[in-house]
């Protein structure tokens, strides 16, 4: 084996020592979820084959012909008897694709499939796709709803976009179809499908705005039905989860992954945003809807479930937590996968029975110092009363 045929075995053998490490919990204080010390994606993850062209002709120095600078924002599902991201994988070019990385426990040895996803183009092609929201649809298919961002056409300045929901769907994660995207009178990021028909139609949960970055006058998590689904047009758009001042929704909020179905309940993910000192800051917040009517909101708890800590603050856009994925099993175990920092992909695990009693036990915001200092008081008198 010659120098070159080591280096390239040197590499296989480091990847597979990364993609194998056993990834361990760490100690958690509040008993809402469990969080893992490493990473379950990353750039490094990414397949050696689709970076470095492995012929010592074309390329004798072994130089990384294809860079990978991060692994985020990925959607979940369990698929026969594994656990599937659809992960963003965003090259040093800036541009993302998407690209499935399989698992057999969800926590860890997580590899990705042998070739990326080759996601079909619209008659307008989007010059960037990225997270991913899977929805197991009762009419037997599987959907992807995905951000497609293009160059805003009206506008002179370089970096003008405009964002709309890609509609995708597959039966097998491997081949999909496109459909055409989702039509709105305003933009669309961060747009979810729900699992079920309502009233016979298709529905969405969306979030109006204004420009590509800024919300605007949009007054956060919205809800849409459409008759189509291959000619998705949104005609009336209700807010169902609104942002309000000082909190953490102040700026934007969105809908994360499909919401999970219990007997109380549909259980929602979203992420919340507000400014700071040090730029935007992106946390993960829980709430809960009718099951007769997923539009009605019944459990609003105040705060946020999960923000950035220690190293998941840092990376390409720090400070930020941003989940579009997870997977609830049939015994009753959650696994919430969700990205820090638009660099990496992590796993935390809870329980349906946990999310629930969270949501409906712990109290809303009361959106002033005033109230809350009520609500410690009276949780106080309460532990009081019990001798505490």
């Amino acid at each position: 084996m010659n120098p070159f045929q080591n280096r390239v075995k040197k590499l296989f053998e480091n990847q597979e020592k990364l993609i194998t490490k056993t990834n361990m919990p760490v100690e958690e204080s509040n008993g809402w979820f469990q969080r893992y010390k490493n990473p379950i994606l990353t750039a490094a993850h990414v397949p050696v084959a689709w970076r470095y062209d492995l012929n010592e002709k074309t390329n004798p120095f072994l130089l990384e012909r294809i860079g990978m600078n991060a692994v985020m924002n990925s959607g979940a599902i369990k698929w026969h008897d594994k656990y599937l991201l659809v992960g963003r994988v965003e090259g040093v070019d800036r541009k993302s694709f998407f690209a499935v990385a399989e698992s057999p426990n969800g926590i860890d040895h997580f590899r990705f499939w042998e070739e990326p996803i080759t996601m079909p183009e619209t008659d307008e092609p989007a010059t960037n796709i990225y997270d991913m929201r899977l929805t197991a649809h009762e009419d037997g298919w599987i959907y992807g709803i995905f951000c497609a961002e293009r160059k805003d056409k009206n506008n002179p300045d370089l970096s003008a976009a405009t964002a709309s929901a890609g509609i995708a769907r597959t039966k097998d994660l491997k081949n999909w179809e496109r459909l055409p995207d989702l039509q709105s009178k305003s933009q669309q990021r961060n747009v979810v499908l729900h699992p079920e028909f309502v009233d016979g139609k298709y529905a969405f949960y969306t979030r109006p705005q204004d420009s590509f970055i800024d919300a605007g006058s949009g007054g956060g998590i919205g809800w849409a039905l459409v008759d189509n689904i291959e000619k998705a047009i949104i005609t009336e758009e209700k807010i169902i989860d609104r942002r309000y001042y000082h909190t953490i929704k102040e700026m934007k909020n969105g809908e994360g992954p499909a919401p999970i179905k219990t007997s109380k309940g549909w259980l929602h993910l979203a992420h919340g945003v507000r400014g700071c000192a040090a730029g935007l800051r992106y946390v993960l917040y829980l709430y809960m809807t009718s099951l007769e009517d997923p539009s009605q909101l019944t459990a609003t708890p105040g705060g946020y479930f999960m923000a950035p800590q220690g190293e998941e603050r840092i990376g390409d856009v720090s400070n930020v937590l941003f989940s579009n994925g997870w997977i609830a099993d049939d015994d009753g175990r959650v696994f919430i996968y969700y990205a820090s920092s638009d660099t990496r992909m992590h796993v935390a695990t809870t329980t349906i029975d946990r999310l629930v009693d969270y949501c409906l036990n712990t109290p809303s915001d009361g959106f002033y110092s005033y109230t809350s200092v009520l609500k410690i008081k009276d949780l106080i008198l309460k532990n009081k009363s019990i001798g505490f």
